[in-house]
């Protein structure tokens, strides 16, 4: 698919779907396990960010509103990470060296790992990106942003989840 083709599509999927949902009253969603490759060659299991609040961040180098998110989240991480937040970021770019010069333009201070679809479809699917899952302390997802959504909420969202005790203290 071609960039143009992507970019319809995610603009399309992004204004058919609610800016962001979160887990109703009934017992919120499990985060799916994952192990993933970085781009800098570690592996990156899910089981290693227990006790921490996780902001999983699906994007790509060519998404306008992903590349305007960016920013944010390695300020919400330099800010928060001390106190137990841990952003990862998921590209479904296909060149991991595209992504690589990203991440050093932009310095980006969290790992980030090329994704595929059945990781997305693990999450529960993304339609378009950027797409962000906010997973508590226990491995519950708590929030899930789809489309450009504003630091304010992702910050007021992470500052809520990380007052909550972690289950290993």
């Amino acid at each position: 698919m071609n960039r143009l083709a992507q970019l319809v599509w995610v603009l399309a999927a992004a204004m058919l779907i609610p800016a962001a949902s979160g887990a109703g009253p009934s017992k919120p969603p499990r985060a799916p396990a994952f192990a993933v490759k970085t781009i800098d060659g570690r592996t990156l299991a899910s089981s290693a960010l227990k006790g921490n609040v996780v902001l999983v961040d699906f994007w790509a180098t060519w998404c306008e509103p992903c590349r305007t998110e960016i920013p944010a989240f390695v300020a919400l991480q330099k800010r928060y990470g001390p106190k137990g937040l841990q952003i990862v970021g998921i590209s479904l770019d296909d060149d991991v060296k595209t992504v690589r010069a990203f991440y050093q333009r932009f310095q980006m201070n969290y790992p980030v790992a090329l994704g595929n679809a059945a990781l997305a479809e693990r999450f529960g699917g993304v339609l378009g990106l950027p797409v962000a899952f906010l997973i508590d302390r226990d491995g519950n997802i708590r929030a899930r942003h789809v489309g450009q959504t504003d630091a304010a909420v992702f910050e007021k969202e992470i500052k809520d989840l990380l007052e909550k005790p972690s289950p290993r203290s």
